[in-house]
């Protein structure tokens, strides 16, 4: 099983974007739609699932329901795409962390450890704008331009990185 694990902030939407859109923002439409037919594209072409690490996954229940307007919208254009989630990766932030939302301390022990508990994953990549200060986790990232969010270039890359891996 193939499995992307997918951040939002950054991603699925950018700083570009968040600026050309400030109505949007306004009333909790913070997804860039044509970023999540992007990611669509990749799933379809790779039959991925999705495990959410952003901290996104806190607005969602734990059987993927969303729990706030931001997330519901989120959650509808993915469904759109054909796209749910497959899982969300464990918690290990602190109250510190939270506060000062450093969750890239943590991100990577979070991945390394859902992965060690699922032996069916064949072909993993991580799809996050922050450097996760993690060898194994860079090998296997496609970090984004938090300026411009999922773009071709990345899904290029996220094609090789699962054709390196399934060979």
């Amino acid at each position: 099983m193939n499995i992307i694990f997918l951040d939002v902030d950054g991603v699925l939407n950018s700083s570009g974007w968040n600026k050309q859109h400030p109505n949007e923002i306004k009333k909790g439409f913070l997804i860039d739609e044509t970023k999540v037919f992007l990611l669509g594209e990749l799933i379809r072409k790779t039959n991925a699932e999705i495990v959410l690490h952003s901290g996104w996954r806190f607005w969602f229940d734990g059987k993927s329901n969303p729990n706030r307007k931001e997330s519901e919208y989120f959650y509808n254009l993915l469904k759109k795409e054909n796209i749910s989630f497959y899982d969300f990766t464990p918690d290990f932030s602190t109250e510190e962390i939270r506060r000062t939302k450093e969750f890239s301390l943590v991100k990577a022990e979070e991945i390394l450890c859902w992965i060690k508990g699922h032996g069916e994953v064949s072909g993993w990549i991580v799809i996050d704008d922050l450097e996760l200060n993690n060898e194994i986790i860079s090998a296997h990232q496609v970090k984004t331009n938090s300026s411009k969010g999922f773009e071709k270039e990345d899904m290029e890359k996220a094609l090789k990185l699962f054709a390196e891996q399934n060979k």
